[in-house]
């Protein structure tokens, strides 16, 4: 099979002709058809995450069809259409995971980061952390929904309640985030980088009720804020811009150092909050808000061959949406 893979970090993807993943007792093989890009790819390759599997095939967000099922698998049939997110295995015998908290499991496995993932045309999965995908999304549409959208409403969830919430950074987890909060009658601001005019105008055509730059203050305080960009100044940032009780949300798995910042911003119960990974139990919830709800996903699709150039189009920022491998192509 024909994958795109990371043999060292800092270097290219080396497209190789692979061996069919061997299929274990309770997992699936896919036939992929799309894989989403993420901003994890990239702290990945640049070495931000540490001690990655090597050689690695990257790709959390996997849309593919089931080639064929391992022993004791009999959650899906050939044919079905399922989605790989990043968590792909958890013991579920720690403390984290007898919680419902899995997303925090002490030995858990994940997705194109220490199990290969789905650059490539075939790969394999724990069918207990597969999630049937709702129909109404072709391939490439539904694969952002599997980290982007994930992550995003678990962000979201964790907020709290607001009624105002403002997204810091609009690429592909707030341009979906933006429309789910907006279809539970919350009103959204948009912060994006200084004069970035295009991803503003983007914002407000998903339903963004004020968009502007993320040194700028907004209209009015918010209720909460997410923080989706990986740049620790804007915490003290979104702090100032959060109302009293307010949280801010930190959505991305790194983020540069955050200053030092003065007490009274957190004072007034304001809080800063992290979001680690995701639970099946998130994915449950949200693939219903996805079958419910109109989800536009705008994204930017490339072959599997062009993975680098991929990388590199989301590196530099110019995505309005997701990136995605269109793997079948």
């Amino acid at each position: 099979m024909q994958a795109m893979v990371l043999r060292a970090v800092g270097r290219p993807l080396e497209a190789v002709e692979l061996d069919p993943p061997a299929l274990g007792p309770g997992q699936v093989r896919l036939q992929v058809q799309a894989c989403g890009v993420c901003r994890t790819d990239l702290h990945i390759v640049d070495g931000e995450l540490a001690e990655p599997k090597l050689p690695l095939v990257l790709g959390h967000q996997i849309v593919a069809s089931v080639s064929e099922v391992g022993p004791g698998a009999d959650r899906f049939r050939r044919g079905e259409r399922v989605g790989v997110p990043w968590l792909a295995w958890t013991d579920e015998t720690c403390r984290y995971c007898r919680s419902g908290r899995e997303n925090l499991c002490d030995h858990g496995r994940f997705t194109g980061y220490t199990v290969d993932g789905g650059y490539a045309e075939e790969a394999v999965a724990d069918e207990r952390y597969c999630f049937a995908l709702p129909e109404a999304y072709a391939d490439v549409h539904a694969a952002p929904l599997l980290c982007a959208g994930l992550i995003g409403y678990r962000a979201l969830r964790l907020s709290g309640d607001p009624a105002l919430v403002g997204l810091y950074g609009f690429g592909a987890s707030a341009h979906i985030v933006c429309q789910v909060a907006r279809a539970q009658g919350r009103r959204v601001f948009a912060f994006t980088r200084p004069g970035d005019e295009s991803t503003q105008t983007f914002a407000r055509s998903l339903g963004a009720e004020w968009a502007g730059s993320s040194l700028e203050e907004p209209p009015e305080p918010l209720d909460a804020a997410i923080v989706f960009a990986a740049a620790g100044e804007l915490v003290p940032v979104a702090l100032r811009a959060v109302a009293k009780g307010g949280a801010v949300v930190c959505a991305g798995i790194h983020m540069s150092d955050i200053p030092s910042f003065p007490y009274e911003l957190l004072w007034e119960e304001r809080s800063v909050r992290s979001v680690a990974n995701l639970t099946r139990a998130d994915g449950d919830e949200f693939f219903a808000v996805a079958a419910a709800t109109s989800l536009r996903t705008e994204v930017e699709t490339f072959p599997l061959a062009g993975a680098n150039e991929a990388l590199a189009r989301l590196r530099s920022g110019a995505v309005e949406g997701a990136v995605v491998l269109a793997v079948d192509v």
